[in-house]
């Protein structure tokens, strides 16, 4: 587990957030992994929104004509969420470095 490369399917910048997070802390384990996974993952899935929100602005009209929050913002809002609640799980701290 100690070699365990970061999947292939994250985005550059989530490979080199698994690798440095790796190194920083001790993070071997199956959960611990698993957690990290998860992190990385709506770390993606946040930015990828965000870059959404950037080009879209934080509004848009619906059918109708009536402005209302862009669905990008929940996106990026609960993955952001996540990516905090996975810090939370797995208790990461810059005192906590290998």
């Amino acid at each position: 587990m100690k070699n365990s490369a970061a999947p292939k399917h994250l985005s550059a910048e989530a490979r080199r957030l698994w690798s440095r997070l790796r190194e920083d802390f001790v993070l071997d384990d199956e959960a611990a992994l698993l957690l990290l996974r998860a992190l990385c993952e709506a770390f993606d899935r946040a930015e990828k929104a965000r870059a959404e929100v950037a080009r879209d602005g934080a509004t848009v009209r619906d059918r109708w004509g009536q402005i209302k929050a862009h669905p990008a913002v929940a996106i990026e809002r609960d993955a952001r969420g996540q990516v905090l609640a996975a810090v939370r799980a797995l208790k990461l701290a810059p005192g906590d470095v290998a």
